[in-house]
């Protein structure tokens, strides 16, 4: 009998050993065919991949790229681009605006995930809880601005009145507007970024193991001037060239964007500044008809009429023919792309200076990623400002300053750089110096 016993244990030791090899390898091809899937509910993230090429943009009027100090070394990409249509041609169920988050303190170098069949999958990306962004009162900003509820002005008194000093110095007039930025938030408080690893803009591995962006509270969209802020950003077609059909709804939406933001400290400084050097009028109701011109109305970019305007160039993003990221210089479009899976984010440029390392409180950026499988090799961005601090920002700049401003914003020292199309914002962006 013990004879007996020893032999079927022996047999099935035999068995189990045969079949561990299998299963290892089930579990490697699963990983493989379902990583898009854990990461971003769904297999098109790796739709038209192809090699990369080395290449300059051929359009001579938008200079937006061409501070680059290693130009010869930047990179156009020949992957597949799939965007998403004008919100007017698209079912509501295509684009639901359902995000995912990672609400972990630390990032895990690997995933593993029990699916039903018992299988697990392995990656390098943290997996990201559901999160939907608050978006309640978004059908309301699509009324009339007139039967819509804002906040209260803020009133800080003779804060926002411009010193002899500021009125000199456009640096010292952007410090202010960063002094004045109320809303802006507080890096492990608000939100939590992992910058990841750095890498020259040449190199094309990807040197962030995670998302750039690991949490942001949902308190954030709460914020009156965020939460119309993110309304606008789906009104626009990334594909550079395409004409734009604004509707009367997103013209609701943009007219009660700057009203609300002309309640905030930053915009009535702006408003102040601009009066005092003759450029804006005096009536408060002229001056947000200006800013919405200035920044909504639409001009022709990539050979098309009415494709383009300064909001979605400079905040939204565009992809050029040439299969190169252009514009895309906000934080809350970068995170919100990103947590839909359409950004994957490859890591930080590497500082001028030698030992500024950026950390997680770090809120001027440089950094690469991709957008619908496109490549941005370079692009600077400060991170949790608010809306109405970047467009006095950038207004400011564009009526007072040249193509290159260097001003100092809090503790970092950077060149607003503003190029010109005729009347409009051709593009405009921070540069870390």
């Amino acid at each position: 009998m013990e004879d007996l016993i020893k032999g079927l244990a022996g047999a099935v030791l035999d068995r189990l050993g045969n079949d561990q090899e299998p299963v290892s390898q089930s579990r490697d091809e699963r990983s493989r065919s379902t990583w898009a899937e854990v990461v971003s509910g769904d297999q098109d993230n790796d739709e038209g991949r192809g090699d990369r090429r080395h290449g300059h943009s051929g359009n001579n009027w938008n200079k937006e790229e061409q501070y680059r100090p290693e130009q010869e070394n930047w990179q156009d990409d020949n992957f597949k681009t799939s965007y998403k249509p004008h919100k007017e041609h698209y079912s509501p169920q295509q684009e639901e605006w359902e995000i995912e988050n990672c609400n972990t303190s630390s990032r895990p170098q690997t995933l593993v995930e029990e699916n039903v069949d018992g299988w697990e999958t392995v990656g390098k990306k943290p997996p990201r809880k559901s999160h939907k962004i608050i978006k309640d009162q978004w059908g309301g900003y699509k009324a009339p601005a007139d039967e819509q509820e804002y906040c209260n002005d803020v009133d800080i008194g003779a804060t926002l009145e411009p010193s002899e000093d500021e009125l000199a110095d456009l640096s010292q007039a952007c410090g202010k507007l960063w002094d004045l930025d109320l809303n802006r938030l507080v890096p492990g408080k608000d939100y939590e970024i992992d910058c990841g690893e750095g890498k020259k803009v040449s190199q094309n591995e990807d040197m962030a193991q995670g998302n750039l962006f690991t949490w942001v509270s949902d308190d954030v969209f709460r914020k009156p001037t965020f939460a119309r802020f993110c309304s606008l950003l789906d009104n626009y077609n990334p594909q550079q060239g395409y004409k734009e059909v604004v509707t009367s709804e997103e013209r609701h939406e943009q007219s009660a964007f700057i009203e609300e933001i002309s309640r905030t400290a930053p915009i009535k400084y702006l408003h102040k500044y601009l009066v005092s050097k003759g450029i804006a009028s005096g009536s408060y109701q002229d001056f947000k008809r200006m800013l919405s011109s200035l920044w909504f109305e639409l001009y022709g970019r990539g050979g098309t009429s009415g494709s383009s305007s300064a909001f979605e160039h400079v905040f939204v993003g565009e992809i050029k023919k040439n299969e190169e990221v252009s514009g895309f210089h906000n934080w809350l479009q970068l995170y919100l792309e990103e947590a839909k899976g359409r950004v994957d984010y490859q890591g930080y440029i590497f500082p001028r200076r030698r030992g500024e390392t950026p950390d997680s409180e770090t809120q001027l950026l440089t950094i690469q990623f991709e957008w619908h499988g496109v490549l941005k090799s370079l692009s600077s961005t400060l991170v949790g400002v608010s809306p109405e601090f970047e467009l006095a920002l950038y207004t400011l700049c564009f009526y007072v300053g040249e193509e290159d401003n260097h001003i100092q914003l809090g503790p970092y020292s950077v060149n607003i750089k503003c190029y010109r199309f005729g009347d409009h914002i051709g593009s405009v962006f921070p540069i870390a110096e």
